[in-house]
């Protein structure tokens, strides 16, 4: 008699070759007619057939011993909360987190299978997709950054202090002189790292990639020689994914000194083949737009952290670009210092990716942002540096002061009182308290 679930598909982690599988974990809602008849093992059987070598149906060639070797396994189903006597009068729906081992065998190492096996077909689900746990065995086959935290401070000799990044704004539009104009007036102030907005088309007409290159970096010398700072300038690469290598070679032909990726409309394998490239030795950012339409949905897509953070910092990020809990673009205190940690924390083989908090950044909650993030971060502003009532070298100047307040641990009122640029960002913006500050949250 056929049994109602495969005793194949489901092991104990203790019996697998973890070295062997990547696990995947899943947050899922079960939901019907009549919840409280949910075989939530079989949902959990199903998709880990529906990922690797099984349909909706038996079929002939789906043999014992191929699913010994390529099937996933369910190693963890677990409701929450944990009922286990009963289930309540009126309950509308359950919820699961499901732990599949996938024989990574059947991926291979690149990102396309990578997010082909963990969130394919079953996306079409109410799942997501919360972590991918990868053995050293699997990461050795990925190099991840070329420089690390400490590579890019050893680069800007800036061995403690959080750094400093400035998008220039407006977005596009913008001539090579302008780009010029606007970058020194920001690297004169105190700015680090300049970056396009993600918005910039890598080679346009009115802005070519060489001529914005030369202008930028031009812009970044002058102001090492009034400040003594060293500057980097992130050029934007995004482009059809057979063009970007080019793009690149081109930029550091015209005397680039960092690049930047929009990760997530270009592809992880985009950020990885410039990371991974040995005539490239220069940082790269990623930065995460669209990331949002596949990560912010409560109960499918996947999780913030681990597309924003890990796995950005697996395919190379030198510098990433993050959201920021107290800017324009709405998230949850967790979610984004989860995906600061992932940025940062141990990872066998691979070096730590530096965070860079974003979308509304302002000088106000500098300070919060320090003490929750830590030291190793850059505070990434455009409106608050360009918009500044006194120009961008005030602007830039005052977000300075804010973290050399943080670093002396005086309160940012306090320390501003001597400060007029850094007072006239309070006065505008405040420390997090103004509630209508960014219409995007409205």
């Amino acid at each position: 008699m056929k049994q109602k679930y495969n005793p194949m598909m489901f092991q104990c982690s203790e019996s697998l070759d973890m070295s062997k599988h990547i696990v995947a974990t899943y947050y899922m809602r079960g939901k019907g007619t009549n919840p409280m008849e949910l075989d939530l093992a079989k949902f959990a059987e199903s998709i880990a057939a529906e990922q690797a070598t099984g349909t909706w149906i038996d079929v002939p060639f789906e043999t014992d011993d191929i699913v010994e070797r390529h099937a996933a396994k369910v190693i963890g189903i677990y409701e929450t909360p944990a009922y286990d006597r009963e289930l309540p009068d009126g309950i509308q729906y359950r919820d699961m987190i499901v732990r599949l081992a996938f024989p990574w065998e059947n991926i291979g190492t690149n990102f396309p299978m990578i997010f082909t096996t963990a969130i394919g077909n079953i996306s079409a689900a109410r799942l997501k997709l919360l972590d991918l746990e990868f053995p050293k065995e699997y990461t050795d086959h990925f190099q991840g950054p070329k420089f690390g935290i400490q590579g890019v401070r050893d680069i800007l000799d800036i061995p403690e202090r959080p750094l400093t990044c400035a998008m220039i704004k407006p977005d596009t539009g913008w001539t090579p002189e302008q780009g010029g104009i606007m970058a020194y007036d920001a690297y004169l102030g105190g700015i680090d790292v300049i970056k396009d907005d993600e918005l910039l088309v890598a080679d346009p007409a009115w802005c070519p990639i060489e001529k914005r290159v030369q202008a930028i970096t031009d812009a970044g010398k002058r102001a090492f020689e009034q400040t003594g700072e060293k500057k980097l300038y992130t050029v934007n690469l995004t482009e059809d994914s057979f063009k970007i290598k080019d793009l690149a070679y081109r930029a550091i032909d015209a005397g680039a000194n960092a690049l930047m990726i929009n990760t997530y409309t270009a592809g992880f394998s985009a950020l990885r083949q410039l990371a991974e490239d040995p005539n490239i030795q220069i940082p790269v950012m990623s930065h995460p737009d669209y990331a949002a339409a596949q990560s912010y949905s409560p109960d499918t897509g996947v999780a913030v952290a681990l597309l924003w953070g890990k796995l950005a910092r697996l395919a190379g990020a030198d510098m990433a670009i993050t959201t920021n809990y107290y800017g324009k673009i709405p998230v949850l205190r967790d979610s984004y210092l989860r995906t600061c940690r992932d940025l940062k924390m141990k990872f066998h083989n691979i070096k730590d990716c530096l965070p860079a908090p974003s979308g509304g950044m302002y000088q106000g909650v500098v300070p919060d942002t320090i003490y929750e993030v830590g030291t190793d971060v850059m505070i990434a502003a455009g409106g608050a540096v360009h918009g500044h009532r006194n120009g961008a070298t005030a602007g830039a100047r005052a977000l300075r002061q804010a973290i050399d307040g943080a670093m002396a641990g005086i309160p940012l009122k306090e320390y501003a009182k001597d400060k007029p640029d850094l007072q006239i960002a309070l006065d505008d913006w405040g420390c997090g308290e103004k509630e209508d500050l960014f219409d995007m949250k409205k």
